[in-house]
């Protein structure tokens, strides 16, 4: 087999660890699979570093924080292949540059557009372990480049797809993905297979076990993905294709999104078009909108509600001051949506019943609505989150 191992910072964050990954690979290599290894910075060493540019400027260029920022990762790479060589397992360490890794021009944020296949496959033919640095690459003019959030997992699920490899395996400091957060409902249960759509709404609705623009990739590509522990010898949980898991559950999990809070305006003239030129304004401020609910129009006026990361309030504040509008605005960052996840849903009736029913024995009012062929969302009182979360993974039995 052609195995794809991602290691995260805390997987590599002292040199003990990295020794312990060292051993892991290894033992890969032995049962017989070609091994390519794509790791991140040792925990800490990104915000080092970036400590280190701010010393000098409160704004540096992005060119220079590229080519800064994405040292860490050759650093891991380079000690990581040093102690493989030398426990006898030839093994060659690639920035992102000698990976073949092609992005596109944005500095900080970069896209990749291709991978060379041939530059890895060339060491994997001479029977080479491959180390790659991750969360980087390289622009059509050559300069470095750094692909964001989660770019180290976006880089191994990207390698993965373009070798064809039969497994991507993304190590962290957590087991696999659970049925919700463990640290609200010890119940929570670890699933032994999930489905790319369930595990990409859950990523998006709070889960933080992957970020989503790996998993899109992962089922853009067709690649077989295992999230799991480096720190034990668990099995992880297996992101594939729905028609790979044999029985699908009603709901898969409970999610809950801390970083929301819900803006209101009253008011608002009720004629063709209006609803246009707000969200237009927040999206020139970069303003990512999420759920939206408009009540039917009296007397020539609206209300209209939507919800915005809590983190961009101050971004929607100063583009509903740009629109000038008559009407009031209400904001309220007190709040949480929680959702239930499940590709069964398609196929069950009464689903979001129950979680109507749920939330209400509990006194917890629902606020806002939303709804997919496998999701609902509810915006409710940030206060009762951890409640309907517990209420919700007992109703739904997710601990069986």
């Amino acid at each position: 087999m052609l195995i794809v191992q991602k290691y995260g910072g805390t997987s590599v964050g002292t040199l003990e660890r990295i020794e312990a990954v060292a051993k892991r690979v290894a033992k890969a290599k032995e049962d017989g699979n070609d091994i390519v290894v794509v790791v991140s910075a040792m925990s800490g060493e990104t915000n080092k570093l970036i400590s280190y540019a701010e010393n000098f400027s409160n704004n540096p260029k992005q060119r220079e924080m590229d080519l800064l920022l994405s040292a860490g990762e050759r650093v891991t790479s380079a000690l990581l292949s040093i102690a493989l060589n030398e426990m006898g397992y030839p093994t060659v360490a690639m920035s992102g540059r000698q990976a073949g890794i092609r992005t596109d021009k944005f500095h900080t944020k970069a896209r990749i557009e291709s991978i060379n296949r041939l530059c890895i496959e060339k060491e994997i033919n001479g029977g080479n372990i491959v180390v790659v640095a991750g969360f980087q690459g390289v622009t059509e003019l050559g300069e470095v480049s750094t692909l964001g959030r989660g770019g180290s997992d976006l880089s191994a699920v990207a390698i993965a797809g373009a070798l064809e490899a039969d497994l991507c395996e993304i190590y962290t400091d957590v087991d696999g993905v659970y049925t919700t957060d463990p640290r609200i409902e010890p119940k929570a249960k670890k699933l032994d297979k999930i489905s790319y759509d369930e595990m990409l709404e859950l990523a998006s609705l709070g889960a933080k076990v992957l970020q989503t623009r790996s998993v899109e990739m992962a089922k853009k590509l067709n690649v077989n993905l295992v999230t799991r522990s480096s720190f034990n010898d668990n099995e992880g949980t297996l992101i594939t294709k729905e028609e790979n898991i044999m029985e699908q559950p009603v709901v898969s999990g409970v999610a809950l999104d801390r970083n929301q809070a819900r803006v209101t305006l009253r008011g608002v003239t009720d004629k063709p078009g209006i609803a246009a030129e707000i969200f237009r304004k927040l999206s020139e401020s970069n303003v990512n909108v999420d759920m939206i609910i408009q009540n039917v129009g009296h007397d020539g006026t609206t209300n209209l509600g939507f919800t915005v990361p809590q983190n961009e309030l101050d971004l929607t504040k100063d583009a509903m001051l740009e629109l000038n509008a008559s009407q009031s605005v209400e904001y309220d960052s007190e709040i949480v949506k929680v959702s239930i996840v499940g590709v069964g849903m398609k196929s069950h009736s009464g689903v979001a019943c129950t979680a109507f029913d749920t939330l209400s024995r509990e006194g917890i009012n629902l606020e806002m609505i939303s709804t997919s062929e496998i999701k609902i969302s509810m915006v409710i009182a940030a206060k009762y989150g951890e409640l309907a979360v517990r209420a919700l993974h007992d109703a739904y039995k997710l601990d069986e």
